[in-house]
């Protein structure tokens, strides 16, 4: 397996509530900020290789955050979605991070588009690589995995803490077998996400950040399946930052639909599928999505949002504003 390089910094930073959130940071410390937001399961570390040394190359700052209840950052269940933006506004405060962009993936998704309705005139620009879509309110679609979410809510609301330590000691003891396990896994996937776990500097980025951020505990993914349920405290209408949205068209986990479905109802958007990928898409084009984003100055006047989406959905690149 590939060796990685360890984050350029690590350490953790007092939020709201007397919690702290821990993060790492990739590229030059006085860089264009770009805030990191992983997906379901992940952690800080969670940033392609691509991506890292893009933002050396380029004079970026890319920081990873681990959501509550994963690596460092104290154990907390929000509101709702929305609510996260707090701790968001705090940790970027005490980072010295005036203005930044936020890219997320999978079920980060839904918190990069939260800090861009929250944060208008801190946020220049929100990158979604195959985020998760609402399941309650009038922006909801149904379908994919995420449809077993309601399900699972109840019992993951009691048992939370619990099972994130437990998760946690399995992750350890499985640790000597992490890369066969997760090469066991690529073997049952759709061809973009096997090619993709196939490179060992990407499998070893995916390894060094699952056993990093379970070391402790593994309350995170939890927490998210727990949220995505909810209300996000938010409406796609909220979001009036430019988005850009990318998504394969071959995704398994979440349908690409679904990313057509929201991104049709942000005010800025320009969607773009990933022809013949699946879920980690995304993350393949890690370098695309950040010169896309940092194209992105400050923010202008939005005007009202007017759909064009097509029937049959958009074809890439569609703009949808």
């Amino acid at each position: 397996m590939a060796d990685i390089a360890r984050p350029r910094l690590e350490g953790s930073v007092a939020v709201r509530d007397d919690r702290r959130l821990s993060f790492a940071e990739f590229g030059t410390p006085r860089g264009a900020a770009v805030i990191w937001m992983h997906g379901t399961p992940g952690g800080r570390r969670q940033v392609p290789v691509e991506a890292r040394a893009y933002a050396l190359e380029h004079d970026l700052r890319i920081v990873g955050i681990d959501r509550p209840g994963i690596g460092t950052s104290t154990p907390h269940l929000y509101d709702n979605i929305l609510d996260w933006t707090g701790d968001l506004e705090v940790l970027a405060d005490n980072l010295g991070i005036d203005t930044f962009r936020v890219i997320g993936l999978s079920g980060g998704g839904p918190y990069a588009l939260a800090a861009g309705a929250a944060l208008p005139d801190r946020v220049h620009g929100v990158g979604v690589l195959g985020g998760v879509a609402p399941t309650k309110g009038s922006d909801a679609i149904r379908g994919g995995l995420i449809e077993i979410a309601p399900y699972a809510a109840p019992v993951l609301s009691a048992t939370r803490i619990p099972l994130s330590f437990a998760l946690a000691a399995g992750i350890r003891v499985v640790r000597p077998l992490a890369s066969a396990v997760i090469g066991s896994y690529a073997a049952f996937q759709p061809r973009g996400d096997k090619e993709l776990l196939s490179r060992p500097e990407f499998k070893a980025m995916f390894l060094d950040d699952l056993i990093n951020g379970a070391r402790f505990q593994v309350g995170a993914p939890l927490a998210d399946i727990i949220l995505f349920t909810r209300d996000w405290g938010f409406s796609a209408s909220d979001v009036t930052v430019p988005v850009r949205w990318w998504h394969g068209d071959a995704d398994h986990i979440i349908p690409h639909a679904h990313g057509v479905h929201l991104a049709s109802l942000l005010p800025d958007a320009v969607f773009a599928s990933i022809h013949g990928e699946s879920h980690l898409g995304g993350m393949g084009v890690a370098t695309e999505v950040l010169e896309t984003l940092m194209e992105l100055g400050p923010r202008k006047a939005v005007a009202k949002p007017r759909k064009r989406v097509a029937a049959g959905g958009p074809s890439p690149e569609t703009p949808l504003f």
